[in-house]
């Protein structure tokens, strides 16, 4: 939910994403909004393309911020009965235009930059277990928003390590049924320079609808903080629409 797996949406299909989020401030009681409004596009089964605008209330006003492209290719994939293994790699490149606050770098809605990753998923009857692990680099933020901390710590490591399980329906009967996945996550990342870190630990809960609808809803919390954040504890809620052979 919070990180991608290594497997697409079926090829030429259109997918929309509403992802919001609520985030608690660590020394206030101010909740900050981010609104990322996200459009997908299957080009082939192994090519998959993102586009993302950032809407952010952190300065009392919703505004957007700026965007995101992102581009993952499945390189490899073995598939049998119940069972698969996936492969792909992604790079994404965000720009934004909001003050750099936090030493922690974070592409989807705070700093500029770029970041680069492999990911493998596993799936087993109704288990599936997927790991990432990715550089992230900051660049400077436009309107004159400079990253502060540094150029040695423009640099991190990313890593992720996901388990979601199929909780319903029980059998199959029809593609119209609701799946409730159930799915626990957990989010680090590593400052290259002084090998500070932070790690989280997100649980969440997913339905799929009419197997082309989607609404997510998750919670992440801090577990290890030495890397700095402003927010680091708050809930997701994601609505998606897929519109299969569109193009």
């Amino acid at each position: 939910m919070y990180s991608e797996p290594a497997s697409n949406m079926a090829a030429k299909s259109v997918g929309l994403r509403l992802n919001n989020s609520l985030m608690k401030e660590n020394n206030s009681n101010k909740y900050n909004y981010h609104f990322i409004p996200e459009l997908m596009l299957a080009v082939s089964k192994s090519i998959m393309v993102h586009g993302e605008v950032f809407l952010s209330n952190r300065n009392n006003s919703l505004v957007a911020e700026g965007g995101a492209l992102y581009l993952k290719y499945r390189f490899y994939s073995q598939d049998e009965v119940h069972s698969h293994f996936r492969m792909a790699a992604y790079t994404r490149a965000s720009i934004n235009n909001s003050d750099v606050h936090q030493s922690a770098i974070d592409l989807n809605g705070h700093n500029s930059g770029v970041e680069t990753g492999l990911i493998a998923t596993k799936l087993i009857n109704k288990v599936a277990l997927s790991a990432g692990i990715a550089h992230i680099y900051a660049a400077d933020n436009s309107k004159g928003n400079k990253f502060v901390y540094g150029n040695s710590n423009r640099h991190a490591v990313g890593y992720n390590l996901s388990l979601g399980k199929l909780m319903l329906p029980k059998e199959y009967t029809s593609y119209n049924q609701t799946n409730m996945n159930l799915m626990l996550e957990m989010l680090g990342q590593s400052n290259l320079s002084t090998g500070n870190s932070f790690i989280d630990l997100a649980p969440s809960v997913q339905f799929i609808i009419r197997s082309r609808m989607r609404l997510d809803l998750g919670y992440r919390f801090a577990v290890v903080k030495d890397l700095t954040r402003t927010a680091s504890n708050g809930a997701l809620v994601r609505f998606e629409y897929n519109i299969f052979n569109a193009f």
